[in-house]
């Protein structure tokens, strides 16, 4: 297992806000997972997946990372289709189904995440979410330090939330999927469709973690900011996209405090004008 003292925590997120922790843990598998938490119960200890969903708010953090990019990321086909790893992405487990013809991750392809933050936030898009093809999840259960699975109905699915997603002590270590099998080509083709999309419409140019806000009931972020005049506003290095209004982007030199600075003008304004409270999808570390 990889232990790295004052790391840089730039290319861990995806604002590639600069920060930096004093330990940061890379492990390989589910026991050295454990012993991280075994060998200092005291220290409180922040868990990254991918890190696109994330704000970093601090500068320097006095505590432990562990980190599940690179590492942590074992695939595996099954007979009713596919089982990954926390620290597995959702690209590397759409292109595991396509290379062996199987259908029902095509919507996934290209969102930026982990497979652990993807069934904690339930990630997903208008055409469907995680929770459409999970069957079940192996975790660790901080309380006891035991190795537990749940079911899909046991989870609990909402909209962005989830079990674990109210349970921060539960710590997603497997996922299981069933996919139903396809023909290749056309699953590439819905692939290729998915990604072209997502890069017409987002600011894949920029640094940025995805979708702000969730979207309240009967109305749509994006056009709500646009009303507002708020397309473009900038603070310091972070700026609300002028490709798409419910993005905030890195121009280049973002503080996690520019990008908070942000979203809170944006939920003042849009409850004095809409009567919406705005809530962050995204984590603030």
């Amino acid at each position: 297992m990889e232990r790295k003292n004052h790391l840089d925590l730039s290319p861990y997120n995806a604002y590639q806000v600069k920060a930096h922790c004093a330990i940061a843990w890379f492990p390989e598998n589910e026991n050295e997972l454990m012993q991280i938490y075994q060998q200092n119960t005291s220290s409180r200890k922040i868990i990254l997946g991918n890190g696109n969903n994330i704000i970093l708010s601090k500068d320097f953090y006095d505590e432990e990372f562990i980190i599940l990019n690179g590492c942590f990321n074992k695939v595996e086909i099954t007979q009713n289709g596919i089982t990954a790893e926390a620290g597995a992405t959702l690209l590397q487990l759409s292109k595991n189904a396509l290379v062996h013809s199987l259908s029902g991750l095509e919507i996934f392809y290209d969102i930026p995440s982990s497979v652990g933050g993807a069934v904690v936030m339930n990630a997903g898009t208008k055409e469907g979410e995680i929770k459409d093809v999970l069957v079940k999840v192996r975790y660790l259960d901080l309380v006891d330090m035991q190795i537990k699975e749940i079911t899909h109905d046991e989870i609990r699915f909402e909209y962005r939330n989830s079990f674990f997603q109210k349970n921060a002590n539960k710590l997603v270590l497997k996922a299981w999927f069933i996919l139903t099998p396809g023909n290749i080509e056309e699953i590439k083709t819905r692939m290729e469709i998915t990604k072209q999309t997502r890069w017409d419409k987002q600011p894949r140019e920029f640094p940025n973690c995805g979708s702000v806000f969730k979207r309240p009931s009967g109305r749509f972020v994006g056009p709500m900011l646009d009303e507002l005049g708020l397309k473009g506003f900038t603070i310091g290095g972070a700026q609300i996209s002028e490709k798409h209004s419910g993005f905030i982007i890195n121009r280049g030199d973002a503080t996690g405090n520019d990008i908070l600075s942000l979203i809170k003008i944006v939920q003042t304004k849009v409850k004095e004008k809409f009567g919406v409270d705005l809530e962050v999808e995204q984590r603030i570390i």
